[in-house]
């Protein structure tokens, strides 16, 4: 009985897995054609129909600075009147790694969890060397974060140059260093957090613009570090969610669990 429903579970896994390869295809083969299908009716590159001038692009040049309180136009834009294509992105980064956790754990693909590699152990100009480094890519890192709305910079490349200290730190000495403030339960809470709070301070603006109304939340006076409304905060939350998949994506890969 016992090693029938053992083939069963056998036959109805290489069912599925030949089954989701063929509509895997199916759907890669549709997207295709739909993204071909919409390039055909781009205007060719250099054509004379092409439009040589945006009302949108215009705005942000000529009034970015003043409504949104960001000297920084890629900033405002991006985080204020394209906001809801910022938080499709972080929502994305999200999924990838619920989707990679899914795949993961309890599957074929599981990787069986490994000790740590300490690379210090050998080597104590690394160990020493690190101990300066890493401080100062994380400050950094928080400087970029912290400076997006007035310099080139903000919550993507921010979270980029946290989550590459995290993963330096993990590497050099070894998981547990890490997860002595970065736990699992942390990760999921600040990433959480910060899509939630995302989705509702961006809701709220959206709100009350939408119907006209007075928003509490002042733009400041540009080039202050505290100003461009809510740009600031979305800035940090995006740089938390980055940092955190990183390091996530790093600790499945290499030790098979966060």
């Amino acid at each position: 009985m016992i090693h029938k429903t053992n083939r069963l579970s056998a036959a109805y896994r290489k069912l599925f897995r030949k089954t989701y390869l063929a509509l895997s295809i199916v759907l890669c083969l549709v997207i295709s054609v739909i993204l071909l299908w919409t390039v055909s009716y781009l205007p060719p590159y250099g054509s004379t129909d092409t439009p040589t001038y945006n009302d949108v692009s215009g705005r942000y040049v000529n009034s970015g600075m003043t409504e949104t309180g960001a000297t920084n136009i890629v900033a405002g834009m991006i985080l204020d009147y394209r906001a809801f294509d910022t938080l499709g992105e972080s929502f994305v980064l999200f999924t990838a790694l619920c989707s990679c956790l899914i795949i993961m754990y309890g599957s074929e693909f599981a990787i069986p969890p490994r000790p740590d590699k300490y690379l210090t152990e050998k080597d104590n100009i690394l160990k020493y060397t690190m101990f300066v480094v890493i401080p100062m890519i994380m400050l950094f890192g928080i400087y970029i974060l912290l400076n997006g709305h007035l310099s080139p910079g903000g919550g993507f490349s921010g979270g980029a140059i946290l989550g590459a200290g995290l993963v330096l730190m993990s590497l050099t000495f070894g998981h547990d260093v890490v997860a002595k403030f970065l736990t699992p339960k942390r990760i999921r809470v600040i990433s959480c957090c910060a899509l939630g709070f995302y989705c509702l301070a961006k809701s709220y603006s959206f709100f009350t613009g939408a119907n006209h109304l007075h928003s509490i939340i002042s733009p400041g006076t540009p080039g202050n570090i505290i100003s461009a409304g809510l740009i600031l905060p979305l800035d940090i939350a995006v740089g938390c969610i980055v940092a955190c998949t990183m390091y996530s994506f790093y600790c499945l890969f290499e030790r098979g669990d966060i």
